[in-house]
């Protein structure tokens, strides 16, 4: 723990950060351009389902003139 004082005199306690461990592997891939986090794959899946649910809703309206067939 590191222990400071604020401009009160207060003493403040932080915990120590702990060194980040990334293997080899992970480190070349990253260098190489050929890293995706979950972010990006998250990023991305979530737009295909968006657009999934856009032409669901389109098609919809197309065949019964409903965007939500039965309430709309």
């Amino acid at each position: 723990m590191t222990v400071t004082k604020d401009e009160f005199g207060k003493h403040n306690m932080f915990a120590v950060e702990p060194e980040m461990y990334i293997d080899q592997q992970t480190l070349e891939n990253m260098d190489n351009k050929s890293y995706v986090t979950h972010n990006e794959k998250a990023e991305k899946l979530n737009g295909r389902l968006a657009m999934l649910g856009v032409i669901a809703a389109l098609g919809s309206y197309a065949l019964t003139s409903q965007i939500i067939p039965g309430i709309w």
